[in-house]
């Protein structure tokens, strides 16, 4: 057992961190907490607009110190941005901070679920699905790196996901005491 004052879902845009992540929160009695959406209350900016203003770079500023907020906190289920895990400093605070759980899903299965996404500025582009290998060749290793637990969502709907984290999270993670 692996104690962890959070959990944490980490994988690419499309895997279910959202829809999973309000699922396990409520079995788990966690308080779920979107990174992307700590950001727009923080800033009052979608993300969209950050990118438009900010480029990449702030908005990577913005999730380093929301990321750093957010799980200052304990009893969470934190749910990151897919490119949380590119900063070094981020990827050390989410292990110290959190049982890990990587949620991994194919580029098909991407392609799919964002199909209709207009909201993403990394898909803002006619090469989708280049730019979803891209991503993928460069963030699967340190998905890996980071993660206690792995899933691939591609052959689950969001319910039987959720059934399948239950059972894995039984066996390998210890919810710390919220005193502790």
């Amino acid at each position: 057992m692996n104690p962890a004052p959070n959990l944490i879902l980490i994988g690419p845009m499309g895997a279910g961190k959202t829809c999973i992540g309000r699922r396990l929160a409520e079995r788990f009695t966690l308080d779920f907490v979107d990174v992307d959406q700590a950001i727009v209350d923080a800033t009052g900016a979608s993300i969209p607009t950050i990118f438009e203003h900010s480029g990449e770079t702030g908005f990577r500023a913005h999730e380093r110190e929301a990321l750093a907020q957010v799980l200052a906190g304990r009893g969470q289920l934190v749910s990151t941005g897919g490119g949380a895990v590119l900063d070094p400093d981020n990827r050390a605070l989410i292990a110290r901070r959190g049982f890990v759980v990587y949620l991994r899903v194919s580029v098909a299965a991407q392609l799919e679920r964002l199909s209709r996404d207009k909201a993403r500025p990394l898909l803002q582009r006619p090469d989708r699905e280049q730019v979803l290998h891209d991503l993928a060749a460069h963030r699967d290793p340190l998905y890996r790196d980071l993660a206690d637990v792995t899933l691939d969502t591609d052959p689950f709907t969001a319910a039987d996901a959720t059934a399948q984290l239950v059972l894995k999270l039984a066996a390998h993670w210890q919810r710390q005491d919220p005193t502790a």
